[in-house]
């Protein structure tokens, strides 16, 4: 009888819980991270990394060809105006000096001797011994061994600069940046021998990718910030590469730096403003963005119901970790920034406190 009683109560129970209502389950409430949308108008600031090249930097080479006999300069060393840099074998330009330099000696004793008899036919006509067509022909002759002198002497000339021409001299002083040949090769002329950045104002020099480089105007102020110094520098796009590199594809930049004293190779951070126009423009970070259907899109806070609802955005371009919106979005609407892909329209959210924050 008591196993009986024991049994009815258990299938009661159990029936009973069968006809209980299911308990209904509701979505949690999100803790976010919101900012709010600035009033005022924004431009894109991009930064570029860059590099610090002197303004002037020259290769120079030989004007003649030769055997390259000695280098007088190492990597880094700084150079004065007219000092030697290196040198070729001039014995064959020795050979052809030595020569020039008889055939004038030749020239000129024929020219004394011309002269000579010129001198002496010309008493003769003034006797009227001779004719006048007998002094004509040794003035003829005078006069073209004048000019065989003459031709050898320029000769000469061009045989003694020949010879200067082996030896390799700074025409301004600065820093040696480059050696392209060693001692014992046979160059051409006007092979670059040692590029030399010379001394005096600098230049930064940065890459552009190829959809920026149309905001870039030859004249544009920028700001420089070299990474040993914590000084901030303006200076003026000076030039702009008219084809792309064909390896990075960007375009390369130069800018103007008015100061001497920077070494050569320092690393800097350009930074270029790019005005995205007169209307309103805001930015917002990458990480309130998404994408939905090929459509940017944001979770507005509404702070009268504490409910996120979605709302579709226009990019007008990027900015490092930042998007600058053209349109959709209003100042004072509060943005979440953190926590996008956990949420649904309609979902209830509180803000995001972080430790040690007061409510």
């Amino acid at each position: 009888m008591f196993r009986l009683l024991k049994a009815l109560i258990t299938v009661g129970a159990v029936l009973l819980s069968a006809c209980s209502p299911t308990p209904s389950t509701q979505a949690p409430i999100r803790a976010v991270k919101v900012i709010t949308v600035s009033e005022s108008l924004l431009s894109a600031e991009s930064e570029f990394a860059a590099e610090v090249k002197a303004r002037i930097e020259s290769r120079l080479g030989f004007r003649i060809p030769g055997k390259l006999t000695a280098r007088h300069v190492e990597l880094g060393q700084h150079v004065k105006a007219g000092q030697l840099l290196a040198e070729i074998d001039a014995q064959d330009y020795r050979l052809s000096v030595d020569s020039a330099r008889a055939q004038v000696n030749a020239a000129q004793t024929n020219r004394d001797l011309a002269a000579a008899d010129y001198k002496r036919y010309k008493e003769l006509r003034d006797k009227e011994f001779i004719s006048g067509a007998e002094l004509e022909r040794r003035e003829t002759a005078y006069k073209a061994a004048q000019s065989q002198l003459e031709q050898a002497q320029a000769q000469f000339s061009t045989q003694t600069n020949q010879l200067n021409y082996s030896k390799l001299y700074a025409d301004k002083p600065g820093v040696v940046t480059g050696l392209e040949v060693e001692v014992g090769q046979v160059i051409n002329a006007g092979t670059p021998i040692v590029r030399i950045a010379q001394d005096g104002l600098r230049d930064v020099v940065f890459a552009v990718p190829e959809d920026r480089v149309a905001d870039i105007k030859q004249g544009q102020v920028v700001r420089i910030k070299l990474w040993s110094r914590d000084q901030i520098f303006t200076g003026k796009v000076q030039e702009i590469a008219a084809s792309a590199d064909p390896v990075t594809r960007t375009f390369t930049v130069k800018s103007e730096l008015n100061e001497a004293k920077i070494p050569l190779g320092s690393t800097a951070t350009v930074f270029l403003k790019n005005e995205v126009g007169n209307s309103q423009t805001l930015t917002l970070p990458t990480t309130a963005v998404r994408q939905e259907a090929g459509k940017s899109s944001i979770w507005i806070v509404d702070p009268a119901t504490m409910t996120v609802q979605s709302h579709e955005i226009q990019i007008a371009g990027m900015n490092e970790n930042s998007v600058v919106v053209s349109g959709g979005l209003s100042p004072g609407q509060q943005v979440v920034t953190a926590g996008i892909h956990v949420l649904s329209p309609g979902q209830k959210v509180t803000y995001f406190k972080s430790a040690g924050e007061k409510p």
